[in-house]
């Protein structure tokens, strides 16, 4: 519910503050008083694009303050999700710089438009007759079946129920992509994998062979040269052990006269016998060296073997090719797994769209069950506003498919007199048909669900006499679920309001201002009167809108 309203520097609003009452407002006044200068002030509060355009005075920063009662309108879930302090009197503040800037703010927290837009859409809904095209919306359409099939919690649980639905396609479609793509590569990975199994690789062995290879393509080489270590250390008159053995015995004798030479002796020592387990280690490998030509074509062929593999695979080590292997395991592994998960993951998506169906047919039991209450109610209000013969049907026909609003398909059908033919209500309903259409269809919902506040403006163009005064019935119905405004030209419904706003300019100087003012019993009186007669109030004028009050 829209509490006030605080406007500064705004078109020809120079300053502005009103407070409205939570029943039905009216507001009046002559073309160009600046009704739309009010209506644009408080779309910049929902969250409409502004101009520069909009600022009296062009080196003052515009702003706009409005204060709602938030209640009845359930918003907790909203102010959480978008991090914002709710209050139950929220106060929405847009502010238009002179430097082109736009600002907005939720409870002194700034917001982005978006965030306001969103909100909007819950607190006010301003109803002119070009906005008669909603009616054309699918989605408006189920929205006024669904409010009164009291629909909602099983839409809500549907949705969910959807999102989990459309949730589980996208992992099949996935698994499937994945099992494709596997089946693709499956029989060349195999080959690979087989070809790196059959190679029984170790790790660190690459270097191993190539070390043996080294050995077992130069036997000869190598046996030679430890011969000739063997001969050099022990040969009887000149080998390096029989000369170091004489070093040491002939130092041995002259230890005892001095540290020096007994440091000698014992060096000396030590490197005899480091020499003696070299000479023995030498003897002992060239025992063991054996010309084996079958184990070089096996140390050959297995290197060879890797050095195919890392080329192919683009490595270099033993290592990288086993890193290689697992993962090609690991595919092989996962292909075959696969097929268990597809299984599972459609019986899964099965039982999820047996448990949507179930919610979906609910729905349109609910949607058939409420259409004809509905169509009854709307085509009543209808009669009451001219149109007695006018026939209404919302065509619910069934679909295969899941939306987002079932698995019902729906159009709107409108005939206006007896005998003309049934047919969309596009083609069908003229402009005022289609904003008496709206205006009950309004009416309706205010008994079924919580509206915003809703500001009809001027829906009664080309209406007049007894259709006014109904028009205007209704909307003061309305007003007792919902906080209800109405612009209006017309004296009949003016007259039904609980209060009563002007709007109207004057001349300040070389300005012209425009200002709303909440009118007294009297005002009131004075303002139907000039509505029925003109400038010139007659006392007919007078008492007739004494009788309209009344």
């Amino acid at each position: 519910m829209l509490l006030s309203l605080s406007i500064k520097n705004y078109a020809l609003i120079e300053s502005l503050d009103v407070n409205f009452s939570n029943q039905f407002s009216i507001i009046t006044g002559e073309t160009g008083a600046g009704k739309s200068i009010l209506l644009g002030a408080l779309g910049l509060v929902l969250g409409n694009r502004a101009d520069l355009n909009v600022l009296k005075d062009k080196e003052q920063k515009c702003v706009i303050e409005a204060s709602f009662s938030l209640a009845n309108y359930n918003l907790e879930v909203f102010f959480t999700e978008n991090d914002l302090d709710y209050e139950v009197q929220t106060i929405i503040r847009r502010e238009i710089l002179p430097s082109g800037k736009s600002r907005a703010f939720i409870n002194d927290s700034p917001v982005n438009l978006n965030e306001l837009q969103q909100l909007g859409v819950f607190l006010i809904d301003i109803h002119s007759q070009h906005e008669t095209r909603e009616l054309l919306n699918e989605e408006y359409q189920f929205e006024i079946i669904d409010a009164v099939a009291k629909n909602n919690k099983r839409l809500e649980s549907y949705r969910k129920g959807l999102e989990i639905l459309n949730k589980s396609k996208k992992e099949l479609a996935k698994l499937l992509t994945e099992k494709e793509t596997l089946a693709k590569e499956q029989e060349y990975n195999n080959y690979l994998l087989e070809e790196l199994l059959t190679a029984k690789l170790k790790e660190g062995e690459q270097i191993e062979l190539e070390t043996e290879l080294d050995q077992l393509s130069n036997v000869e080489f190598i046996k030679e040269n430890l011969d000739k270590v063997l001969s050099i250390a022990n040969e009887e008159q000149l080998g390096t052990l029989v000369t170091l053995n004489e070093m040491k015995q002939t130092l041995q004798k002259i230890a005892p006269f001095s540290k020096d030479y007994s440091s000698f002796y014992e060096r000396l020592v030590s490197v005899a016998i480091e020499l003696q387990d070299i000479s023995n280690e030498c003897f002992s490998n060239a025992e063991k060296i054996v010309n084996d030509p079958e184990r070089l074509e096996f140390v050959n062929t297995k290197l060879q073997s890797i050095y195919n593999l890392q080329k192919k695979h683009n490595v270099a080590t033993v290592e990288e090719l086993l890193q290689i292997q697992n993962v090609l395991d690991g595919k092989s592994v996962r292909f075959d797994d696969l097929d268990n998960e597809i299984t599972n993951k459609q019986k899964e998506q099965l039982d999820i769209i047996e448990k949507v169906n179930q919610v979906a047919t609910l729905i349109t039991n609910a949607r058939l069950e409420a259409i004809p209450l509905l169509t009854k109610q709307i085509q009543n209000i209808l009669a009451q506003l001219g149109m007695p013969d006018a026939q209404i049907v919302f065509d619910v026909q069934p679909t295969d498919n899941f939306t987002k609003f079932g698995k019902d398909l729906v159009s709107l059908l409108f005939s206006a007199n007896k005998g003309m033919q049934i047919g969309p209500i596009k083609k069908m309903a003229s402009g005022g048909e289609m904003s008496r259409i709206m205006l009950a269809v309004k009416a309706v919902l205010a008994n079924y669900s919580k509206l915003p506040s809703i500001i009809f403006d001027e829906i009664d163009t080309g209406v007049s006499g007894e259709i006014a005064i109904k028009m205007g019935e209704i909307m003061k119905d309305m007003s007792q679920n919902m906080q209800v405004f109405a612009i209006t030209h017309l004296p009949q419904i003016a007259a039904k309001g609980n209060q009563h706003y002007k709007v109207f300019k004057y001349n300040v100087a070389n300005d012209t201002l425009s200002e709303l003012k909440l009118l007294n019993e009297q005002e009131r009186i004075v303002e139907i009167a000039e509505m029925l007669s003109g400038k010139n109030i007659s006392d007919s004028a007078i008492s007739h809108a004494k009788e309209l009050l009344n």
